[in-house]
């Protein structure tokens, strides 16, 4: 099989991508959030100019798909009135944060997010590859960390905050005040350090490559690394739910949109503000025990052009027989768009079938190969199989 091709960046909403569905068109909702008028004009949209579905991606950004050649201008335009573009393609792709969902309005998380923005949005800015990513994940333990990202914001093992390069458990110690700086000077680091090669880079595979941090970013211990595994169901700013491979039928959005403003999570939930009670509608995801909580699978054939094979109908009839706990993800390519770093079961679509990786990435070393989607289907006790 081909190499599947990277292409180095994501696409946006003045900078779309053509699959095989039509053109994607991504969105980044300033501070994660969208207002009623804001989600039910994304609804409002999608049918008109995409397929109708939204979905959510990794990086809590809005994915508009299946979106005509010549309707592209137009549907700029009018995301362009609700508030949701950005003055260049060149600010948009700075402008990649990812915060907490869990903010409130008394604790700042949400300024340091638009003080970030305005910063890495600069003239002055640093010049960084198109995947390079913030989390700004300051609670009081970090949610943020199954989630690709190159410098983080968080709070440390002593309950203050510091500013770390991903991969490292180490960073130094800032203030709300001091916080954007030290970020600021960490993506200066990287790139003057020689982080980029060829317009693409990551903080991890710098650091593994033997570049040293400076030492004020060893002041200060992260919290114990662990996993943040969201559930639907109340939260203190209201009630998470989710939806099967983070799609959103623009009906359901348009319905949601009703309820209240909606912040969108990096785990393929959207939080409802406000709301105390768990909506009870057909398509949502509501159950803390839905085995559709543990399989991800990207868009797959045909709708993505380097896919080998169709996804979502395969994870599905996969996900009541997984071994307790575990995740399946299932990728059409080796680039494992819809999961970058490793999982428990991961099945690689090849041309001939899939591949099985256990405890791995996509493009990983399989422990069995040519699996076909029909096999997979009628053998699923082979998840189970010891390695």
């Amino acid at each position: 099989m081909a190499e599947p091709v990277i292409k180095g960046w994501c696409p946006g909403a003045l900078r779309p991508m053509l699959s095989g569905d039509g053109w994607v068109v991504r969105l980044r909702p300033p501070e994660g959030r969208l207002s009623p008028q804001q989600a039910s004009g994304i609804a409002r949209l999608a049918l008109e100019f995409g397929n109708g579905v939204i979905g959510l991606s990794v990086r809590a950004n809005i994915h508009l798909r299946g979106v005509i050649e010549q309707g592209i201008g137009q549907l700029v335009e009018r995301l362009d009135g609700l508030g949701l573009i950005d003055e260049t393609h060149d600010a948009e792709e700075r402008r990649n944060i990812v915060l907490t969902p869990f903010w409130s309005s008394e604790d700042g998380i949400v300024r340091l997010a638009a003080a970030l923005a305005a910063s890495m949005t600069a003239s002055d800015a640093p010049r960084l590859p198109a995947k390079f990513g913030f989390a700004i994940d300051c609670g009081p333990i970090p949610v943020l960390s199954g989630v690709p990202a190159d410098i983080r914001l968080e709070r440390g093992a002593d309950g203050g905050l510091i500013c770390r390069a991903s991969g490292v458990a180490s960073g130094a110690r800032v203030s709300a005040d001091t916080a954007v700086d030290t970020m600021l000077a960490l993506a200066n680091w990287f790139v003057q350090s020689g982080g980029i090669t060829g317009h693409r880079g990551r903080m991890t595979s710098h650091i593994a490559r033997g570049a040293v941090l400076p030492e004020i970013f060893t002041e200060a211990m992260a919290q114990s690394a662990s996993t943040f595994s969201p559930k639907p169901g109340p939260v203190a700013a209201g009630v998470l739910v989710g939806f099967e491979f983070g799609q959103v039928p623009a009906d359901m959005l348009r319905t949601l949109s009703d309820m209240g403003a909606l912040r969108v999570t990096p785990w393929r939930m959207l939080l409802i503000e406000g709301v105390s009670a768990t909506p009870d509608l057909p398509g949502l995801v509501t159950r803390a025990n839905d085995p559709m909580l543990r399989v991800i699978a990207c868009t797959g054939a045909p709708g993505c052009l380097q896919a080998e094979q169709p996804t979502r109908a395969l994870a599905k009839s996969l996900a009541p027989h997984l071994p307790d706990d575990a995740v399946l993800h299932v990728s059409g390519c080796a680039k494992g768009c819809a999961h970058a770093g490793p999982a428990p079961l991961t099945l690689t679509a090849q041309a001939n079938g899939f591949d099985l990786i256990r405890h791995g990435t996509a493009r990983d070393r399989p422990q069995r190969r040519g699996l076909t989607a029909e096999f997979l289907a009628a053998n699923p006790a082979i998840l189970r199989e010891a390695p």
